[in-house]
């Protein structure tokens, strides 16, 4: 289903801006029993990305509306927040746009979720990089191009996702995911400032670590760090907290300190 400003609809303006030119942001939100998980989260990684480009924000009352209209009943299912500067005439110069267009989409849960969060996911290594955009890094807008690309690669290579590093060599994320792993108790991820996706279930993950005090490093790291790790996970909204049990040819075990990590966030 469907709601484009509150209304339901199956097309979308041609002279919308994220449809010309991929500007605007969106979020997907893991619903259960058609209650949507860590909202506040998804709203201010919105409202910061929004803040970035210059739109002005959604009447978020109106927005949350909407999307109770929206969302399935399922134990397990999923809603698309998608949010663009709206409709504006030709060129770059966003001056002609009045006011942003909201588009609220309700999804199955994906069952094959549910084996990656239990037996693990394997991954590859992407050939292509991320490109450093100090700008836009963090923020999930609506140009996911070089994401397509990486995704693409990674099936053609029969990997259900993959590790991707950006123009220095360095790991900042998986096509689909945040990156974590552990080595000698110690919680390494990835820095994003200069690429990548900031993901709210990355921030739950690391607001978790503080509050057990387990220590964190975040930094910029080779993938050679992330073969080392005696434990490897990856995150995002709807897939939760799933081991990683192979990269490559290296292999790696669901440890405990992973599957405590689930049982957290599960918890939240």
């Amino acid at each position: 289903m469907f709601l484009i400003d509150g209304q339901p609809a199956s097309s979308i303006p041609a002279d919308d801006r994220s449809f010309q030119y991929g500007d605007g942001c969106f979020s997907t939100i893991l619903t259960i029993d058609g209650q949507m998980q860590h909202w506040p989260y998804h709203r201010e990684r919105m409202e910061r990305c929004l803040q970035t480009l210059l739109i002005p924000f959604p009447d978020w009352n109106e927005v949350r509306q909407w999307i109770d209209q929206t969302v399935c009943s399922d134990a397990k299912a999923g809603i698309k927040v998608h949010i663009s500067r709206g409709s504006g005439g030709r060129g770059y110069s966003p001056g002609r746009s009045h006011a942003p267009r909201v588009t609220i989409q309700s999804f199955t849960y994906p069952e094959h979720y549910d084996v990656f969060n239990s037996d693990g996911i394997q991954l590859g290594v992407c050939q292509q990089r991320l490109g450093h955009n100090p700008l836009l890094a963090g923020h999930k807008h609506n140009n996911r191009l070089e994401q397509i690309l990486a995704k693409a690669e990674a099936e053609n290579c029969g990997y259900p996702d993959a590790i991707v590093r950006d123009l220095n060599d360095n790991v900042v994320e998986t096509t689909m995911a945040n990156l974590f792993w552990f080595r000698d108790n110690t919680l390494y991820t990835p820095d994003l400032a200069l690429a990548g996706v900031a993901g709210v279930m990355r921030r739950v993950v690391l607001d978790i670590a503080a509050r057990e005090r387990i220590p964190v490093c975040i930094n910029h790291f080779p993938l050679d760090d992330v073969l080392l790790a005696d434990e490897v996970f990856i995150t995002n909204s709807i897939l939760g907290v799933a081991p990683v049990i192979q990269i490559q040819s290296a292999n790696f075990l669901p440890g405990k300190m992973v599957r405590d990590f689930q049982k957290r966030v599960n918890e939240c």
